[in-house]
Protein backbone atom coordinates (compact mmCIF):
# COMPACT_ATOMS: atom_id res chain seq x y z
CA UNK A 1 0.00 0.00 0.00
CA UNK A 2 3.16 2.49 1.08
CA UNK A 3 4.31 2.55 -2.89
CA UNK A 4 0.89 3.16 -4.08
CA UNK A 5 0.28 6.07 -1.41
CA UNK A 6 3.22 7.37 -2.67
CA UNK A 7 2.76 6.98 -6.46
CA UNK A 8 -0.84 8.83 -6.09
CA UNK A 9 0.49 11.59 -3.72
CA UNK A 10 3.55 12.37 -6.50
CA UNK A 11 1.07 12.13 -8.98
CA UNK A 12 -0.98 14.30 -7.58
CA UNK A 13 1.94 17.14 -6.57
CA UNK A 14 2.82 17.10 -10.79
CA UNK A 15 -0.71 17.72 -11.33
CA UNK A 16 -0.69 20.55 -9.31
CA UNK A 17 2.69 21.66 -10.41
CA UNK A 18 1.32 21.77 -14.25
CA UNK A 19 -1.70 23.50 -13.51
CA UNK A 20 0.65 26.35 -11.48
CA UNK A 21 2.93 26.67 -13.89
CA UNK A 22 0.39 27.11 -16.56
CA UNK A 23 -1.48 29.50 -14.38
CA UNK A 24 1.74 31.60 -13.17
CA UNK A 25 3.12 31.25 -16.84
CA UNK A 26 1.00 34.90 -18.40
CA UNK A 27 2.33 36.47 -14.89
CA UNK A 28 6.13 36.06 -15.30
CA UNK A 29 5.39 36.83 -19.02
CA UNK A 30 4.07 40.49 -17.74
CA UNK A 31 7.01 40.69 -15.07
CA UNK A 32 10.02 40.36 -17.16
CA UNK A 33 8.92 42.06 -20.13
CA UNK A 34 7.64 44.91 -17.71
CA UNK A 35 11.57 45.27 -17.24
CA UNK A 36 12.64 45.30 -20.82
CA UNK A 37 12.94 48.48 -23.19
CA UNK A 38 10.56 48.13 -26.07
CA UNK A 39 12.82 47.64 -28.76
CA UNK A 40 13.93 44.52 -26.65
CA UNK A 41 10.24 43.12 -26.62
CA UNK A 42 9.79 43.30 -30.35
CA UNK A 43 13.03 41.99 -31.70
CA UNK A 44 13.29 39.45 -28.73
CA UNK A 45 11.53 36.27 -26.74
CA UNK A 46 9.17 36.94 -24.58
CA UNK A 47 9.83 34.39 -22.40
CA UNK A 48 13.38 35.65 -22.25
CA UNK A 49 14.91 37.58 -19.26
CA UNK A 50 15.71 40.99 -19.97
CA UNK A 51 19.34 41.35 -21.83
CA UNK A 52 19.32 45.36 -20.68
CA UNK A 53 16.97 45.44 -17.43
CA UNK A 54 15.50 48.87 -16.71
CA UNK A 55 13.00 50.45 -14.43
CA UNK A 56 11.93 53.25 -17.05
CA UNK A 57 8.12 51.79 -18.18
CA UNK A 58 7.12 51.42 -14.30
CA UNK A 59 8.31 55.08 -13.79
CA UNK A 60 6.50 55.89 -17.07
CA UNK A 61 3.34 53.89 -16.21
CA UNK A 62 3.54 55.69 -12.79
CA UNK A 63 4.14 59.07 -13.33
CA UNK A 64 4.50 59.78 -17.15
CA UNK A 65 2.01 57.97 -18.96
CA UNK A 66 -0.28 59.51 -21.61
CA UNK A 67 -3.79 59.09 -20.40
CA UNK A 68 -6.31 60.78 -22.27
CA UNK A 69 -5.75 64.16 -23.83
CA UNK A 70 -3.43 65.07 -19.90
CA UNK A 71 -0.13 63.51 -19.35
CA UNK A 72 -0.43 62.12 -15.86
CA UNK A 73 0.27 58.75 -14.61
CA UNK A 74 -0.99 55.98 -12.60
CA UNK A 75 -0.57 57.71 -9.39
CA UNK A 76 -3.23 59.84 -8.66
CA UNK A 77 -5.90 57.39 -9.68
CA UNK A 78 -3.95 54.74 -7.62
CA UNK A 79 -4.49 57.35 -4.52
CA UNK A 80 -8.32 57.60 -5.92
CA UNK A 81 -8.65 53.67 -5.55
CA UNK A 82 -7.59 54.17 -2.22
CA UNK A 83 -9.51 57.10 -0.94
CA UNK A 84 -12.77 54.80 -2.80
CA UNK A 85 -11.75 51.18 -0.81
CA UNK A 86 -11.00 52.15 2.83
CA UNK A 87 -14.35 54.05 3.28
CA UNK A 88 -16.64 51.30 0.68
CA UNK A 89 -14.73 48.75 2.69
CA UNK A 90 -15.32 50.50 6.01
CA UNK A 91 -18.77 51.25 6.09
CA UNK A 92 -20.12 48.46 3.82
CA UNK A 93 -18.36 46.02 6.87
CA UNK A 94 -20.39 47.88 9.71
CA UNK A 95 -23.35 48.06 8.14
CA UNK A 96 -23.22 44.26 7.22
CA UNK A 97 -22.28 43.11 10.95
CA UNK A 98 -25.37 45.31 12.45
CA UNK A 99 -27.65 43.83 9.79
CA UNK A 100 -26.69 40.25 10.59
CA UNK A 101 -26.83 41.32 14.07
CA UNK A 102 -30.52 42.37 13.75
CA UNK A 103 -31.39 39.33 11.46
CA UNK A 104 -29.83 36.54 13.88
CA UNK A 105 -30.77 38.42 17.13
CA UNK A 106 -33.98 40.01 16.99
CA UNK A 107 -37.15 38.44 15.62
CA UNK A 108 -39.89 40.43 13.82
CA UNK A 109 -42.32 40.31 11.00
CA UNK A 110 -40.73 40.31 7.08
CA UNK A 111 -37.20 39.43 8.88
CA UNK A 112 -36.85 36.55 6.50
CA UNK A 113 -38.31 38.34 3.68
CA UNK A 114 -35.89 41.14 4.50
CA UNK A 115 -32.80 38.73 4.35
CA UNK A 116 -34.42 37.26 1.23
CA UNK A 117 -33.86 40.39 -0.55
CA UNK A 118 -30.51 41.57 0.41
CA UNK A 119 -29.48 37.50 -0.30
CA UNK A 120 -31.31 38.50 -3.99
CA UNK A 121 -29.12 41.46 -4.24
CA UNK A 122 -25.93 39.68 -4.22
CA UNK A 123 -26.71 38.08 -7.91
CA UNK A 124 -28.21 41.20 -9.05
CA UNK A 125 -25.76 42.19 -12.22
CA UNK A 126 -23.79 45.69 -12.33
CA UNK A 127 -25.45 46.69 -15.54
CA UNK A 128 -29.21 46.66 -13.63
CA UNK A 129 -28.52 49.04 -11.57
CA UNK A 130 -26.47 51.39 -13.70
CA UNK A 131 -29.78 53.54 -14.85
CA UNK A 132 -31.50 53.38 -11.38
CA UNK A 133 -27.67 54.32 -9.73
CA UNK A 134 -27.38 57.68 -12.03
CA UNK A 135 -30.25 58.89 -11.32
CA UNK A 136 -29.52 58.40 -7.20
CA UNK A 137 -25.98 60.32 -8.02
CA UNK A 138 -27.65 62.97 -9.67
CA UNK A 139 -30.64 63.72 -7.23
CA UNK A 140 -27.68 63.19 -4.83
CA UNK A 141 -25.13 65.84 -6.21
CA UNK A 142 -22.54 63.18 -6.15
CA UNK A 143 -22.20 61.86 -10.08
CA UNK A 144 -18.70 62.01 -10.99
CA UNK A 145 -17.09 62.14 -7.38
CA UNK A 146 -15.16 59.92 -5.42
CA UNK A 147 -17.97 60.29 -2.57
CA UNK A 148 -20.47 58.61 -5.51
CA UNK A 149 -18.15 55.74 -5.86
CA UNK A 150 -17.82 55.24 -1.84
CA UNK A 151 -21.79 55.04 -1.75
CA UNK A 152 -22.45 53.08 -5.01
CA UNK A 153 -20.25 50.62 -4.11
CA UNK A 154 -21.07 50.40 -0.09
CA UNK A 155 -24.96 49.93 -1.28
CA UNK A 156 -23.61 47.02 -3.72
CA UNK A 157 -21.66 45.47 -1.04
CA UNK A 158 -24.11 45.18 1.81
CA UNK A 159 -26.02 42.27 0.24
CA UNK A 160 -22.59 40.12 0.60
CA UNK A 161 -21.93 40.92 4.00
CA UNK A 162 -24.80 40.96 5.54
CA UNK A 163 -24.85 37.00 3.76
CA UNK A 164 -21.61 36.82 5.59
CA UNK A 165 -22.22 38.10 8.96
CA UNK A 166 -25.58 36.79 9.34
CA UNK A 167 -24.38 33.03 9.03
CA UNK A 168 -21.92 33.72 11.11
CA UNK A 169 -23.93 35.52 13.76
CA UNK A 170 -26.49 32.44 13.29
CA UNK A 171 -23.91 30.27 14.65
CA UNK A 172 -22.62 32.44 17.63
CA UNK A 173 -23.43 30.86 21.56
CA UNK A 174 -26.70 32.82 22.08
CA UNK A 175 -25.54 31.89 25.96
CA UNK A 176 -23.28 34.73 25.81
CA UNK A 177 -25.63 37.23 24.29
CA UNK A 178 -28.12 36.45 27.36
CA UNK A 179 -25.55 36.74 29.76
CA UNK A 180 -24.93 40.15 28.34
CA UNK A 181 -28.52 41.59 28.44
CA UNK A 182 -28.82 40.40 31.73
CA UNK A 183 -25.50 42.27 32.72
CA UNK A 184 -26.93 45.50 31.60
CA UNK A 185 -25.79 45.84 27.81
CA UNK A 186 -27.95 47.43 25.67
CA UNK A 187 -28.18 46.87 21.61
CA UNK A 188 -24.76 48.38 20.80
CA UNK A 189 -23.64 47.52 23.73
CA UNK A 190 -23.66 43.73 22.94
CA UNK A 191 -22.62 44.40 19.48
CA UNK A 192 -19.80 46.20 20.40
CA UNK A 193 -18.80 43.81 23.62
CA UNK A 194 -19.73 40.78 22.45
CA UNK A 195 -19.95 40.27 18.92
CA UNK A 196 -17.97 42.22 17.16
CA UNK A 197 -14.31 41.36 19.31
CA UNK A 198 -15.37 38.29 18.27
CA UNK A 199 -16.10 38.15 14.69
CA UNK A 200 -12.70 38.37 13.98
CA UNK A 201 -13.03 35.35 11.37
CA UNK A 202 -15.59 36.73 9.58
CA UNK A 203 -14.64 40.29 9.51
CA UNK A 204 -11.09 39.59 7.68
CA UNK A 205 -13.38 37.01 4.83
CA UNK A 206 -15.58 40.04 4.64
CA UNK A 207 -12.57 43.00 4.10
CA UNK A 208 -10.30 40.68 2.01
CA UNK A 209 -13.69 40.05 -0.24
CA UNK A 210 -14.72 43.68 -0.15
CA UNK A 211 -11.45 45.15 -0.53
CA UNK A 212 -10.64 42.76 -3.49
CA UNK A 213 -14.00 43.47 -5.26
CA UNK A 214 -13.84 47.11 -5.37
CA UNK A 215 -10.04 47.53 -6.07
CA UNK A 216 -10.56 45.52 -9.17
CA UNK A 217 -14.04 46.85 -9.80
CA UNK A 218 -14.48 48.86 -13.41
CA UNK A 219 -18.06 49.17 -14.81
CA UNK A 220 -18.87 51.63 -11.50
CA UNK A 221 -16.06 53.21 -11.84
CA UNK A 222 -16.07 53.65 -15.59
CA UNK A 223 -20.18 54.93 -15.21
CA UNK A 224 -19.88 57.21 -12.46
CA UNK A 225 -16.76 59.02 -12.70
CA UNK A 226 -14.70 61.75 -14.39
CA UNK A 227 -11.22 62.54 -14.88
CA UNK A 228 -10.61 63.93 -11.38
CA UNK A 229 -12.15 60.68 -9.60
CA UNK A 230 -11.12 57.56 -11.51
CA UNK A 231 -10.50 54.36 -9.70
CA UNK A 232 -7.12 53.17 -11.02
CA UNK A 233 -9.08 50.07 -13.25
CA UNK A 234 -10.56 52.90 -15.41
CA UNK A 235 -7.22 54.74 -15.72
CA UNK A 236 -5.33 51.64 -16.46
CA UNK A 237 -7.76 51.34 -19.15
CA UNK A 238 -6.99 54.69 -20.68
CA UNK A 239 -3.70 53.84 -20.45
CA UNK A 240 -3.65 50.97 -22.80
CA UNK A 241 -5.82 52.50 -25.09
CA UNK A 242 -4.54 55.98 -25.44
CA UNK A 243 -1.00 54.64 -26.81
CA UNK A 244 -1.29 55.51 -30.46
CA UNK A 245 1.63 54.35 -32.94
CA UNK A 246 3.33 52.00 -31.36
CA UNK A 247 2.10 49.97 -28.32
CA UNK A 248 4.48 50.41 -25.48
CA UNK A 249 3.82 46.82 -23.87
CA UNK A 250 6.49 47.03 -21.24
CA UNK A 251 4.60 50.27 -19.69
CA UNK A 252 1.06 48.47 -20.14
CA UNK A 253 2.10 45.27 -18.35
CA UNK A 254 4.29 47.42 -15.43
CA UNK A 255 0.86 49.36 -15.48
CA UNK A 256 -1.29 46.02 -14.64
CA UNK A 257 1.30 45.05 -11.80
CA UNK A 258 1.42 48.62 -9.91
CA UNK A 259 -3.10 47.76 -10.07
CA UNK A 260 -2.39 44.42 -8.78
CA UNK A 261 -0.09 44.82 -5.89
CA UNK A 262 -2.71 46.08 -2.92
CA UNK A 263 -4.87 43.01 -3.70
CA UNK A 264 -1.55 41.09 -3.71
CA UNK A 265 -0.48 41.98 -0.57
CA UNK A 266 -3.67 41.55 1.02
CA UNK A 267 -3.75 37.85 -0.19
CA UNK A 268 -0.26 37.24 1.20
CA UNK A 269 -1.09 38.74 4.42
CA UNK A 270 -4.26 37.52 5.34
CA UNK A 271 -5.28 35.11 2.56
CA UNK A 272 -4.71 31.80 4.75
CA UNK A 273 -7.30 33.49 7.30
CA UNK A 274 -10.18 33.69 4.41
CA UNK A 275 -11.02 30.31 4.13
CA UNK A 276 -10.90 29.64 7.77
CA UNK A 277 -13.30 32.91 8.03
CA UNK A 278 -15.42 30.89 5.84
CA UNK A 279 -15.33 27.64 7.90
CA UNK A 280 -15.81 29.65 11.42
CA UNK A 281 -19.70 30.10 11.05
CA UNK A 282 -20.54 26.94 9.00
CA UNK A 283 -20.52 24.56 11.86
CA UNK A 284 -22.94 25.27 15.05
CA UNK A 285 -20.59 25.83 18.19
Amino acid sequence: MAPRLDIARIALYVVLLVFAVAFLMPVYVMAVNSFKPLDEIRTGNMMSLPIDWTIAPWLSAWSTAQIGVQPTGLRPFFINSFLLVIPSVVLSTLIGALNGYILTQFRFRGSNLMFAAMLFSVFIPFQIVLIPMAKTLGFLGLAGTVKGLIFVNTVYGIGFTTLFFRNYYAAFPAELIRSARMDGAGFFGVMGRILLPNSTPIIVVTVIWQFTNIWNEFLFGASFSDFSSYPLTVALNNLVNSSTGVKEYNVHFAGAFIAAIPTLVVYLVSGKYFVRGLMAGSVKG
